[in-house]
């Protein structure tokens, strides 16, 4: 059986992440989800879509403890209607990456889906990186944000996206452990690091073919 890949990026703001990912899934010809995840979350989980793009990849100071495993473990109604609306929502996005994985192949941006999906067999999970300098000129020249401010933008963005990963996912964003590759598209380009997922992917193909030989 042809391997099928579930790739989850994650990314700085300003490194062209998503549009790595956008790229990527059009090239594979899978789906994409990143706005999509919550669409598909909603339906799944009821919760309002605009409530979700409320509290999407943001977190609440608010005690979590090991959520996860009560929840895997016991994910009665009544629990589920017991805990914060945030905890509830990261939870609705959880089974809904979940279930897009065990559908096929896809490409998942952010959200934890790289921790969510940490045990599946057919993932492969991918960093996104750039210089601030890189990342300023992006976001000034795409974006449109002021260069005055857009050393700030990077910093609220990525302290956020941080916070988010690192309470939900209780690990560190961007940390290396957490990711089979990083690109920097400061050095390899947009169009390059799509070349690059793609090249990991068959190297990824190969590699399961070598140790079903092996047995």
């Amino acid at each position: 059986m042809k391997f099928q890949p579930i790739i989850t990026v994650g990314r700085q703001y300003g490194s062209g992440g998503r549009y790595v990912a956008k790229l990527l899934s059009e090239r594979l010809g899978i789906p994409f989800y990143d706005k999509e995840l919550l669409v598909e979350a909603s339906k799944d989980s009821g919760i309002c879509q605009e409530v979700m793009e409320n509290y999407d990849e943001k977190q609440e100071k608010r005690g979590l403890f090991s959520m996860l495993g009560g929840y895997q473990a016991r994910s009665e109604m009544s629990m589920y209607l017991d805990i914060p609306l945030n905890h509830r929502i990261f939870l609705a996005q959880f089974d809904t990456i979940r279930r897009i994985a065990d559908e096929g192949p896809c490409v998942i941006v952010g959200r934890c889906a790289d921790y969510v999906l940490r045990d599946h067999p057919n993932v492969i999970n991918i960093f996104i990186k750039a210089s601030n300098e890189e990342r300023i000129r992006r976001i000034v020249n795409i974006y449109g944000i002021d260069p005055a401010d857009a050393e700030e933008s990077i910093r609220k963005a990525d302290k956020q996206r941080a916070s988010y990963y690192n309470y939900y996912a209780t690990g560190t964003w961007g940390s290396v452990d957490n990711y089979h590759l990083c690109v920097d598209t400061g050095v390899m380009g947009i169009n390059g690091a799509v070349e690059l997922i793609c090249k990991s992917i068959e190297i990824r193909e190969k590699k399961i073919e070598e140790d079903k030989t092996e047995w």
